[in-house]
């Protein structure tokens, strides 16, 4: 049954084996095996294009989700009549921010769970929302950007943007600035799905037009970019770090006026339930994320 939620949701043998781990053929014999045993043909094979559930196999694969759902929901018992947070969870967390955030909070997670198994995914917004829907993982670490509403959002903390300037810029020096100081100056826009419609909204808000020179969906790019004097960049985070990844220094300034910030938080699938594993996640993510040294100068909503 495992297989057979794969291949459907992969719509390839190659790419299910990828996220089962297991070789292409065996998976391939197990679902004839499967078709075989149940006297159902449960794939259209299409050569060259993958396969396609058959109306009858878009059945079985639906139940087949069902059953292994409430299969793994057993461990999950079990954890929680033992009062115990253990076993895998599956974090996903935003391209941008997962070098920043995900290993120091799995690290400190797993200090405190020795015996959870975490693995970390990175993407989009809308990679993540994908990956959510389909149970790819149990936890975002996301922005409040066009949540669907069956997914589940926990606020942590506000983070307001923020100007990426190089140093020796001429208005580096200032305290602040304001979306008038920039309306000329080249923009180096972090063109991420969502991320995008964010920074820009914030000049269409205040009836202004950016002047965008550069794209780029890497925010690495992005900051070396800016501190080779580019143009000016917008991000919601600052970091530790004043320092492009070529090692040229960047300057980072508040962002003035009556701006909305995105607000980073937890998301999960909706539900009524939340297994020991990942209730215990949530815990220590709120904490970890509102005390993180990278976050300075937020709010807390």
């Amino acid at each position: 049954m495992e297989y057979l939620v794969a291949v459907g949701e992969a719509g390839t043998i190659a790419l299910a084996a990828q996220r089962v781990n297991v070789s292409s053929p065996s998976i391939s014999s197990a679902i004839s095996q499967l078709e075989t045993d149940l006297g159902v043909q449960l794939f259209v094979r299409h050569h060259a294009q993958g396969l396609s559930l058959t109306p009858g196999g878009r059945r079985v694969f639906n139940e087949a989700k069902q059953i292994l759902f409430s299969a793994n929901g057993l461990n999950d018992l079990a954890n929680d009549i033992v009062e115990k947070a253990r076993g895998p969870i599956t974090i996903g967390a935003l391209s941008t921010i997962a070098p920043l955030l995900s290993a120091p909070l799995r690290r400190s997670f797993e200090a405190e769970y020795p015996d959870a198994s975490v693995v970390l995914k990175d993407g989009s917004q809308i990679d993540l929302l994908r990956m959510l829907g389909q149970a790819e993982i149990d936890v975002a670490i996301t922005y409040d950007i066009e949540i669907p509403k069956d997914i589940h959002f926990d606020a942590v903390v506000s983070l307001p943007p923020y100007v990426m300037l190089a140093t020796n810029h001429p208005k580096a020096k200032q305290p602040s600035l304001n979306l008038a100081d920039l309306k000329d100056e080249p923009m180096i826009l972090l063109d991420l799905p969502l991320s995008r419609d964010y920074f820009l909204s914030i000049f269409q808000d205040c009836g202004l037009r950016p002047n965008i020179t550069e794209r780029t969906s890497d925010m690495s790019m992005a900051r070396s970019l800016v501190a080779n004097g580019y143009g000016f960049g917008l991000v919601n985070m600052r970091t530790r770090s004043d320092l492009a990844p070529d090692g040229e220094k960047l300057v980072t300034l508040p962002l003035t006026g009556a701006i909305r910030p995105v607000i980073l938080g937890l998301a999960t699938k909706g539900s009524d339930y939340r297994s020991a594993i990942v209730a215990a996640f949530f815990r220590h993510a709120k904490e970890h994320l509102k005390t993180a040294g990278l976050l300075r100068s937020h709010d807390q909503p």
